[in-house]
């Protein structure tokens, strides 16, 4: 399978003589789901932010394939001025739309309401959908399930993981049984 990640030699931290990431190196190929686990403030959310390379690092060598992101927070990640749908349209083609509403347990109605207008757990799922519509080869997980019940946490999982033929996961969480069921590997920093 093709590498849709390469992280090489990554060293980074905030502070100068505290980094969260020292020769730090990973590599994510398509059909793979790599788990990052860790306690708060260990860096987690920061790998997502070089990855994107919203942040930098000097020497590190970061390649990526086309990627998408569900954020841990699903308010802070749609515009509350417009609805759902409008702005999954921007980004996305939508001729998939009704399959995968189906298999993230999600109404189609509520895809024409304001974000606030939905509970966490529906903005997640709507989240997640849009990321999935953009056609990712790396899709970057944080927390993306941890707004979400059981069964919708187990459907929602299940989905991603029949697309993994088409992209490969990186998934940040806390919970270590999550990553056990579905990582092919958990990393812990």
């Amino acid at each position: 399978m093709e590498s849709v990640l390469e992280v090489k030699n990554l060293s980074f931290g905030y502070k100068k003589d505290f980094l969260l990431f020292n020769n730090f190196s990973i590599s994510l190929k398509k059909g793979e789901i790599k788990a990052i686990v860790g306690a708060s403030g260990a860096g987690k959310s920061t790998l997502f932010e070089l990855i994107l390379k919203n942040l930098k690092a000097p020497n590190a060598e970061i390649k990526s394939s086309k990627i998408s992101q569900v954020f841990q927070d699903p308010y802070s990640s749609f515009h509350p001025s417009y609805t759902l749908l409008s702005q999954i349209k921007d980004v996305a083609n939508i001729d998939e739309l009704d399959s995968y509403l189906e298999s993230i347990n999600l109404e189609y109605a509520l895809l024409l309401k304001l974000p606030h207008e939905l509970s966490g757990g529906q903005l997640q799922r709507a989240s997640i959908l849009r990321a999935m519509l953009m056609k990712p080869e790396l899709l970057l997980l944080d927390e993306p399930t941890s707004a979400l019940d059981n069964l919708i946490q187990l459907e929602v999982m299940n989905m991603l993981m029949k697309n993994l033929d088409k992209m490969g996961m990186l998934l940040i969480t806390h919970d270590m049984e999550l990553a056990k069921w579905c990582a092919d590997e958990i990393i812990l920093i």
